[in-house]
């Protein structure tokens, strides 16, 4: 029914790859690249590193998600017979209950799913409320907003997505009752359940949750202190709103008196925003053509835009293709992880960390120029993941680290825009599945910043994810691609992604990550350690995080030796040391030695996650 973006594996020779690079250099020199003195940090804290985690496998089926009731609820849904969409709902639901500073009801999600015939994709992107103009972060000196001012409040909130995507999907892929996905997040919401440490760290470090009457009523104690780990923490509001919506389905949400009081909380605050009853019922999710692009020999799939991050690890995994087709010196299956006395117990080869982290400046340099919503934009996709146009780009790589890089020109551009130089923020949640019939899901899920917009409506958080798009509307007379405007989606980050073996077309693993703007390094990270260094998928995810936003080299604090670091700088890299809090999720397709498939499952130590499965 829908296009697949889809580019097949490199076929033309390495001298033909040369003479296109050559050609597309000569073009005219694009705009510069956005300042990149000022990175933000990660969009949620560190709360440790966990050195407990171990692959574990399942015959059956198997879900993972970053905090174990709710894997423990994708698995229940698998148990009886339920899909992979049907799982993602269940985990969902108590996502929104138990992580509530990273996703829930109030956002919005994007969803890449295989139903065993085909890839499919589900939109949930939040909506910029009728009433915004392209001015709304801006002070009255024309300048951007510092982020708090913007985020805390009405101002921020778009119109959520989430379940009217879950909705979409499970009409489609569903397999077991609506009502009954809800049934385990109701349960634990009536009965309580236990403030975990990550949750307890995130309500302490939040300067701004004792000003929400709300949020203080629920998370705090009488005396203004944070509720302690282990406090039984009960939402009898939120059980309420999970039944009607159990009963009604979205429209529970998106009409009636919760849509009144979402409407009221967002245009009756301090810093009050537009969204309105209009808005909430003229929301829809939609279904968008998958990207799919080959790796040597598997096929990647992920989001088209609205996200950035499909195009951005296509960018990635397509430059380290070519590099290695060029020079052996660049083969990846080479530059395998060395082992480390630090907590993960690997530590990636320094080659490979400059020769990813150079592809990843290029493909964030093209983020910030072409990508916004194709449904206000014309995102020349297919020209920015195209094998010539990735092999001009590959050309700019070399032994020493090229600092900043600009964005590149690709085929297919129809409008001049500015490049984007906001700040690049989102706190998300991930989750991953595979059912009994080899379905797949895997589903990235936010309300933006940590704890949203810092309002609450009947238990729940609601989203900033109008901080998304750019602050700056246009610069030197051109647009930003992704400046705000009415019913547009912000540009998104998130990369949810499923892959497959291009010869068999058997799934080979889902997996995605939350993180913010980190997520494109993130899941690259993971993708090149389970398909390149054949790392199972937990030794994949704990390997330390790293990668470039187009700034500083990023390196996982502490996770790093003084040898690699040195390395880097000696090929002139800046080199940061930061958090850098992934929650990435996976799932892999393994086969013992007579043949026989199963499930091999990891989840990120940075978190509280949990794989399962039977």
């Amino acid at each position: 029914m829908f296009p697949i973006f889809h580019l097949s594996r490199y076929r033309l020779t390495v001298l033909s790859l040369l003479v296109t690079a050559l050609t597309l250099a000569a073009c005219n020199a694009p705009p510069a690249s956005p300042s990149v003195s000022a990175l933000p940090v990660a969009p949620e804290i560190a709360s440790g590193y966990r050195t407990d985690l171990h692959t574990q496998y399942a015959a059956r089926h198997m879900a993972a998600a970053a905090n174990p009731l709710a894997a423990a609820a994708g698995r229940e849904m698998l148990r009886q017979g339920g899909s992979a969409i049907d799982a993602a709902i269940a985990m969902q639901a108590v996502l929104t209950l138990v992580e509530p500073q990273s996703s829930g009801i109030g956002g919005g999600a994007l969803i890449v799913l295989w139903d065993g015939k085909a890839v499919r994709t589900y939109d949930g992107r939040e909506t910029a409320p009728a009433g915004a103009t392209e001015k709304l972060f801006l002070q009255a000196d024309g300048k951007p907003m510092p982020f708090p001012e913007a985020q805390i409040g009405g101002r921020s909130v778009a119109t959520p997505g989430v379940l009217r995507a879950l909705e979409l999907a499970h009409k489609k892929h569903g397999r077991l009752p609506w009502a009954k996905l809800f049934e385990p997040a109701i349960a634990l919401a009536e009965k309580g359940f236990a403030i975990s440490p990550r949750l307890h760290t995130m309500i302490a470090s939040d300067p701004f949750l004792p000003r929400s009457p709300d949020m203080a009523a629920y998370f705090l104690n009488a005396d203004g202190s944070p509720k302690a780990v282990g406090t039984l923490l009960k939402n009898p509001a939120l059980a309420k709103v999970l039944k009607r919506v159990a009963a009604e389905g979205p429209n529970a949400l998106y009409q009636g008196p919760i849509a009144q009081e979402i409407v009221a909380k967002v245009q009756g605050n301090a810093n009050p925003g537009s969204l309105s009853l209009n808005d909430l019922n003229g929301y829809s999710a939609k279904e968008r053509a998958p990207l799919c692009t080959d790796y040597k020999r598997w096929q990647v799939c992920g989001m088209p835009p609205p996200s950035s991050g499909g195009i951005a690890v296509a960018q990635i995994l397509g430059t380290l293709q070519v590099l290695e087709s060029y020079d052996s010196r660049f083969t990846l299956a080479r530059l395998k992880p060395l082992k480390s006395n630090k907590p993960a117990g690997l530590e990636p080869a320094p080659e490979a960390v400059h020769l990813i982290a150079e592809a990843e400046r290029l493909a964030y340099a093209d983020r910030a120029q072409y990508v916004a919503d194709s449904d206000f934009v014309p995102v020349p996709v297919a020209g920015l993941v195209s094998p010539a146009y990735l092999a001009s780009r590959a050309m700019l790589i070399s032994d020493r680290s090229m600092g900043s890089a600009k964005p590149g020109t690709p085929p297919g551009i129809q409008v001049a825009y500015a490049p984007d130089r906001s700040p690049l923020r989102i706190s998300t949640s991930q989750v991953v599945a595979v059912d009994d019939q080899g379905g797949a899901v895997s589903m990235t899920t936010t309300v933006e910043a940590a704890f949203g917009s810092h309002l609450m409506v009947q238990g729940f958080m609601l989203n900033n994810q109008m901080t998304d798009f750019s602050f700056i509307p246009e610069e030197n007379g051109q647009p930003v691609a992704n400046r705000v405007e009415p019913g547009k989606r912000p540009r998104s980050s998130m990369a949810p992604t499923l892959i497959f073996d291009r010869q068999s077309g058997e799934l080979v693993a889902t997996v995605g990550s939350p993180g913010g703007s980190q997520i494109i390094e993130y899941v690259a990270k993971s993708v090149v350690g389970m398909l390149d260094w054949n790392l199972d998928p937990q030794a994949a995810i704990s390997l330390p995080n790293f990668g470039s936003r187009n700034g500083p080299t990023e390196l996982e604090q502490g996770q790093f030796s003084p040898a690699l670091i040195q390395a880097l700088k000696d090929k002139g890299h800046t080199v940061n040391q930061i958090d850098m809090t992934s929650g990435t999720q996976a799932i892999v397709r393994v086969r013992d030695a007579q043949g026989k498939a199963s499930w091999a499952g990891g989840a990120d130590p940075r978190r509280e996650g949990e794989a399962l499965g039977d």
